[in-house]
Order: C-alpha cells, then structure tokens, then sequence
C-alpha cells in the first residue's frame, strides 16, 4: 500500500470525527495525522508543499460521503 492509499484510508476510517470538527474544511494528512486544516486547496497545497515532500501527504476535503467527487486520472488515451 502507498503512502496516500494509507492516508486515505486513515481519512474514511475518521470522516464522522473529522466532519464534527473540520466540515467544509481542507485537510492535510500526513503520517495517519492531520497537520493542516485550510479553507482552500490551493493555500493546502502551497503551505505543505513548503514543508514536505510532494506525494508524503494527502491533501483531502472534509464534507461527507455523499458530497465526494472522486476524479480518476489516467494516462492512458483512447483513440
């Protein structure tokens, strides 16, 4: 399992908790921890980036289940 897989994991296995606490918020997870919480993606992505690597945490908003979007990339290209 990779490190974001690990991290997300961590966030489904916590989302009721972390919707009491952080709804509509911008999570940063690192380590099986959250160490941000921010209003946007982009102020998530520029303050961890400056701190961690890039692919070392996950970067995930807090809203519930039924409001998830899941965006699937690939390289695939089909003609």
């Amino acid at each position: 399992m990779n490190t974001l897989d690990k991290e997300y994991k961590f966030y489904q296995k916590n989302q009721k908790e972390f919707l009491k606490k952080y709804r509509n918020k911008v999570l940063v997870i690192k380590d099986e921890q959250v160490i941000g919480a921010y209003s946007d993606e982009a102020t998530a992505y520029k303050e961890s980036i400056s701190k961690y690597k890039l692919g070392s945490f996950l970067i995930q908003k807090c809203v519930p289940e039924e409001e998830t979007i899941q965006t699937f990339y690939s390289n695939v290209i089909f003609s």
